[in-house]
């Protein structure tokens, strides 16, 4: 049985709802790959071992528009991947509600889920940047967001440091963002920083694609979509595949899975680090 990812490529729960129903409706997505090549993949719920979600707002989900929620229930297991970063309405993450919109979202993301593990919170990226002469952060926010994931029993929480790809730092000069690249023992430092908070409220602190953020302060590579991790958590204990996606960047550990999400699909989050939006 295999695992639907949607989407890394873009937001389809908060913008592409619609498209996202129809195709669930119809047992099949019709897929503009990266490459630009069309694929379909079979949205059967007999072939789907998990649906795993991404988004940085689920109102559409939690709401059931355009019947989302009710589409989606017919899928054996489904798992949240929930960006929560602490800037969301300000000019690095227009289009993101604010934290604590996203955050009230939390606890009927769970029911949804059936049990808080089926949620993770990524806490990512970690950015910084330069505004009026002072460096800021919204590495801090997570001594904010920590408490409350303990209060709904939500332990993995992902992240990494922003990547400042040349496409992006493009963007961040037209937009007059003035960014800030700390040097890695900078980041590891915050990274320690960050392993003591999550450990204060026992919290597993995963780093995503930055190996050399591991084994800090108990610090685990992350796996975002981890086979084992859903095969654990499946109702029915169904096997999937646990091989390493290699599809993915060479320090990604996520595990095989087919992405129904399409750049084309540009998100209207327009986070100014983004690297997959072609629009911003």
């Amino acid at each position: 049985m295999k695992v639907i990812s949607a989407s890394r490529r873009t937001d389809l729960i908060a913008f592409f709802p619609k498209w996202l129903s129809n195709s669930i409706f119809k047992k099949q997505a019709n897929v503009i790959g990266p490459a630009g090549n069309n694929y379909k993949v079979n949205l059967d719920p007999s072939e789907i071992h998990t649906f795993v979600l991404w988004s940085k707002n689920f109102y559409n989900l939690i709401y059931n528009k355009h019947n989302l929620l009710t589409l989606l229930s017919k899928y054996t297991q489904l798992y949240f991947l929930f960006t929560i970063t602490g800037l969301g309405g300000s000019f690095i993450e227009p289009g993101v509600p604010s934290p604590a919109t996203t955050i009230s979202q939390i606890e009927s993301l769970i029911k949804i889920a059936g049990i808080p593990e089926r949620v993770s919170i990524r806490f990512d990226p970690v950015i910084y940047w330069w505004e009026n002469g002072i460096l800021k952060t919204n590495l801090n926010f997570f001594e904010t967001l920590a408490p409350i994931l303990r209060k709904f029993k939500i332990k993995d929480v992902r992240f990494s440091f922003v990547q400042w790809y040349e496409k992006c730092k493009k963007r961040a000069k037209k937009y007059n963002f003035h960014y800030f690249d700390p040097s890695e023992e900078k980041k590891k430092e915050d990274a320690i920083y960050l392993a003591q908070i999550a450990k204060a409220y026992n919290l597993n602190l995963y780093a995503c694609s930055q190996s050399f953020l591991i084994n800090l302060n108990e610090i685990k590579p992350s796996s975002c979509i981890n086979g084992n991790l859903l095969i654990k958590l499946h109702p029915k204990n169904f096997q999937t595949s646990t091989r390493k996606d290699k599809s993915q960047r060479e320090e990604c550990n996520c595990t095989e899975s087919i992405d129904i999400g399409s750049y084309t699909q540009a998100c209207p989050h327009s986070c100014l680090y983004c690297y997959a939006n072609p629009k911003i």
